[in-house]
């Protein structure tokens, strides 16, 4: 849009909002809510996820709106605790992990069941994983299994080496550089398998059938790996003159799903060996991408597995309806293993993305709850001290993506000049939040390194831009040489982003004198051309914590939602209540 129609449209929208606030601080005038206080009219949720999901397939989407609605309809090893989002049991009962983390035991419980009353086993989750892992599955939180022996491999489509005179495999310790990788540095799961008693401070129950052919393959040294693409792999074997003689004659074998460290020792035992220690794994388990998932009908129903008609799920809800661009109906699951602690009878997930809306429904009572910062940033002074506003340190940040394929931000200079002339602290102030120069929120994580970045500086940037080629017959920056159609701005309509993308113009516009186009785009067709770089330029990102780990040496606080779905994180900055 021009400059002049995106000022109205800002100039448009803050009246609206003062008018808006004027009438929620006059109707909160004498009470300590913004919504309504009644008891429900019923054992049901109302709760605004955000927009239209792209899929319900727990493991291909990596936004929030589809996390919400996966945690309701799949359960996991493990669930995350109300309190502390710690990995608490679930259709695991327990776990056994040997000494150094490089390997997981768990037993899973004998009433764990599928939706369609089929038992849950150890077999749906080698199954769940490795189909996760494949490549045609399109995961994009595939990497979170990642830790897992050659997962990565086989989610890349890697190769290992095979001599076929020998009959053996390269491997990977005789060929790292100054073969540093001694017995006493690699991980249990690499040795030789000697005892469980030895490997474990407390011996997995049922220990005389824990170890198999396939855990002595898992604990015998790690094969070479080598990428698929001929072009990829020479870059490899041409800076490795030994490695490269290795190779010359042997077979490139590609890395199966069966090779991925994951195995049913029996119907309910579950072991997972890792390529290298990872203490944190367990926190891990609750993320979605592990949530266990009904082979039979997605071997039927292929895509359409997720259709109300089709679907098998393993957690305390099952879908009832998906109305699209409307609403997702879940239900409560009778064969859900802890279905006597599901108290509620449904959820009704409204697929809404308009801040306003969600607002004007809770206000009204037709809502319980939104998701995490939907409140608008003119309202939350108003808002704000309610007891209903749930504020909170939360590890989640906004960040913004360079297309460095194509157009202007190819080149760095571009991208550092946008970069510094947006004035992040006034941006920060404005929405309530804090300025971030890297990618952990600061205070969180105590200790942990955060780069300071590149700071305001809109002259220096305006330099850099002259530098690019941005300039006049004088050699400084002029901004008709800056042509808009080559660069644009690309984010998904949901919560404020569309109101933060409109900051962030208007910043390029003061302080460079550019227009840069801003393009809104529902949000399963955004993450799609994010994903595939289709847009020039700019791409709104934000990215929350998957898991729980024990570096923090204070607790991050939650608000959660308790006896919903049991456990629900980053619902930070939200309004709910329906009890004073």
């Amino acid at each position: 849009m021009s400059y002049s129609a995106s000022r109205l449209r800002t100039l448009s929208i803050t009246l609206i909002g003062c008018l808006i606030v004027a009438g929620c601080a006059a109707s909160a005038k004498n009470s300590i809510f913004f919504g309504k206080t009644e008891p429900p009219r019923d054992n049901i949720l109302r709760y605004v996820s955000g927009s239209e999901p792209e899929t319900i397939d727990p493991q291909i989407p990596n936004a929030q709106n589809e996390a919400r609605i996966c945690l309701a309809l799949y359960e996991g090893l493990a669930e995350y605790d109300p309190k502390t989002s710690e990995a608490i049991p679930a259709l695991a009962e327990r776990w056994e992990v040997n000494k150094d983390s490089s390997e997981f035991v768990f037993h899973l419980r004998h009433d764990g069941r599928f939706s369609n009353g089929d038992p849950i086993t150890a077999r749906d989750f080698v199954y769940t994983i490795r189909r996760g892992l494949t490549p045609e599955t399109g995961s994009r939180t595939a990497s979170f299994a990642y830790p897992i022996k050659y997962a990565q491999a086989f989610n890349e489509s890697d190769v290992l080496v095979f001599d076929s005179a020998t009959k053996i495999y390269l491997l990977e310790k005789d060929f790292e550089e100054g073969n540093s990788q001694t017995l006493a540095a690699m991980p249990l799961s690499s040795l030789p398998f000697k005892s469980i008693a030895e490997e474990y401070p407390v011996a997995p129950a049922g220990n005389s059938a824990m170890d198999t052919a396939f855990h002595q393959f898992m604990h015998s040294p790690a094969r070479l790996v080598l990428p698929k693409s001929e072009k990829d792999r020479k870059k490899i074997l041409d800076k490795n003159p030994k490695l490269n003689n290795a190779v010359a004659g042997k077979q490139f074998v590609p890395v199966k799903a069966e090779d991925v460290g994951v195995e049913a020792v029996d119907d309910y035992t579950l072991r997972i060996s890792l390529s290298q220690p990872a203490p944190y794994f367990i926190g891990m388990m609750p993320h979605q991408f592990f949530r266990v998932l009904h082979q039979k009908t997605i071997e039927k129903f292929g895509p359409a597995w997720t259709d109300a008609a089709n679907i098998v799920t393993s957690g305390p809800f099952k879908l009832e309806s998906w109305k699209y661009y409307d609403r997702i109906v879940v239900t409560r699951n009778p064969m859900y293993w802890d279905a006597g602690n599901v108290k509620l009878d449904k959820i009704i997930f409204y697929l809404l993305a308009e801040n306003t809306t969600m607002m004007s429904l809770y206000k009204a009572g037709e809502l319980d709850a939104t998701y995490n910062h939907t409140v608008p940033s003119a309202w939350l002074d108003v808002i704000g001290p309610l007891k209903d506003f749930m504020d909170a340190p939360e590890a989640a940040i906004d960040y913004y993506n360079f297309n460095t394929t194509k157009g202007p931000t190819a080149d760095v200079r571009v991208r550092k000049a946008l970069n510094m002339s947006l004035d992040k602290k006034a941006l920060a102030d404005w929405r309530h939040v804090k300025a971030l120069t890297a990618m952990t929120p600061d205070g969180i994580f105590p200790g942990y390194p955060q780069p300071k970045g590149d700071p305001f500086d809109p002259e220096k940037a305006k330099r850099l831009l002259a530098e690019a080629g941005y300039r006049d017959g004088a050699g400084n920056f002029d901004p008709k040489k800056f042509d808009a159609t080559e660069i644009e701005l690309i984010t998904n309509p949901d919560s404020n982003n569309l109101s933060y993308a409109e900051f962030i113009l208007a910043q390029w516009k003061q302080n460079l004198g550019v227009t840069i186009q801003l393009r809104p785009m529902e949000a399963k067709t955004f993450f799609k051309a994010q994903s595939a770089l289709d847009y020039k330029g700019v791409s709104r990102t934000g990215y929350a914590a998957d898991y729980t780990s024990r570096c923090s040496t204070k607790p991050i606080a939650q608000s959660i939602i308790s006896n919903v779905i049991n456990y629900w994180l980053r619902l930070n900055n939200c309004c709910w209540t329906r009890s004073p």
